[in-house]
C-alpha cells in the first residue's frame, strides 16, 4: 500500500484522536498558544470591522497565527477534496437509510445529501430552518459557551478547565436532543 493510499483510507479514532491531540502540547510547547478554531472568526471580525465596538478593539496582529492555522484547514480541505477523494461507496445502516428515506432523502452516495444542503434547499422551509437558523444558533452558542467545541473538548479539557468540562457535556447533551427529539422534527417539514 502507497503512502497515498493510506492517506485515503479513513483512520480510526486510536491514530487520528491521538494526532488531533498532539495539538495542544505542540501549540503550548512552541508557541504558547491555545487551540480553537472560533477565535479565528473574531480576528477577522476586528480585523475587517472598524467599528470601535469594545469586542473586537484588540491587538488582533498578535493572534495572527490563528487566521494562518484556519486557513491551512482550509486549504488542507481543498486539496484533500481534489487529490485524495476516495471514490469508494459510503457505507450506511440501512436502518439510518431507511429513516432518512421516511423524510425524502433518498440519495445517501455523498457525505452531504443535496435534499438537504444546496441552493434549491433554501428555497424551502426546511432549508431556511436548517441552513439559516442553524447557522445562526451555532454562532450564537459559540459565543455564549465562550468558544467551540474544538477548542473546549480539546484545549480546554486538557487543561483541566472546569467551564470547558460543562461546555463539553452541555454539547453531548444539546447534540444528542438535537438528533433524536428536534432534526426529526424539521426533516419532516
Amino acid at each position: 500500500m502507497t503512502v497515498i493510499e493510506l492517506i485515503k483510507q479513513p483512520w480510526p479514532w486510536y491514530v487520528a484522536g491521538p494526532l488531533i491531540g498532539l495539538m495542544v502540547p505542540t501549540l503550548l510547547i512552541f508557541g504558547n498558544k491555545t487551540f480553537g478554531i472560533s477565535s479565528s472568526l473574531r480576528h477577522v471580525c476586528a480585523a475587517c470591522v472598524p467599528a470601535k465596538i469594545p469586542f473586537f478593539s484588540y491587538d488582533w496582529k498578535k493572534e495572527i497565527w490563528n487566521l494562518f492555522f484556519v486557513f491551512g484547514i482550509f486549504l488542507g480541505g481543498i486539496l484533500a477534496a481534489m487529490f485524495l477523494k476516495n471514490e469508494s461507496a459510503i457505507i450506511l445502516n440501512q436502518d439510518l437509510v431507511n429513516e432518512l428515506a421516511g423524510y425524502g432523502i433518498n440519495d445517501t452516495s455523498s457525505l452531504i445529501p443535496a435534499e438537504l444542503f444546496s441552493w434549491d434547499s433554501l428555497k424551502t422551509v426546511r432549508g431556511l430552518v436548517l441552513m439559516i437558523l442553524g447557522g445562526f444558533l451555532v454562532g450564537f452558542g459559540t459565543r455564549y459557551a465562550g468558544g467551540c467545541t474544538s477548542g473546549h473538548a480539546i484545549m480546554g479539557l486538557s487543561n483541566l478547565q472546569l467551564p470547558s468540562l460543562i461546555a463539553s457535556i452541555s454539547f453531548m447533551v444539546g447534540g444528542y436532543i438535537m438528533a433524536n427529539l428536534i432534526l426529526p422534527f424539521i426533516l419532516s417539514l
